[in-house]
């Protein structure tokens, strides 16, 4: 399944809710989809901070099912760039 779907459902959230910063969630061989300036996309750039996840795992979080804090202790979540940045999708995902 690629990437796109999920993009526009977080550009859809972005219409209500501000997330500040840039961002990757790094799909691997499925892709990327990058959140800055105010809307989401599936074209790699460089951004503040990268978050390493399956789709499955990004789904699921992104649909409050996967806890962050234990994605990143457990591993299905990888984390590099800036944590502050991060911690703003919480914002994003409420």
């Amino acid at each position: 399944m690629p990437l796109e779907p999920i993009a526009a459902d977080i550009r859809r959230a972005l219409e209500t809710k501000s997330f500040n910063g840039s961002l990757t969630f790094d799909c691997g061989a499925d892709g990327v989809i990058v959140l800055a300036d105010g809307t989401a996309s599936t074209v790699p750039q460089p951004t503040d901070c990268t978050l390493t996840i399956s789709r499955e795992n990004l789904m699921s979080l992104l649909k409050g099912k996967l806890n962050p804090m234990m994605a990143l202790a457990t591993g299905k979540l990888k984390l590099s760039g800036d944590m502050k940045v991060a911690m703003g999708l919480a914002k994003l995902l409420a």
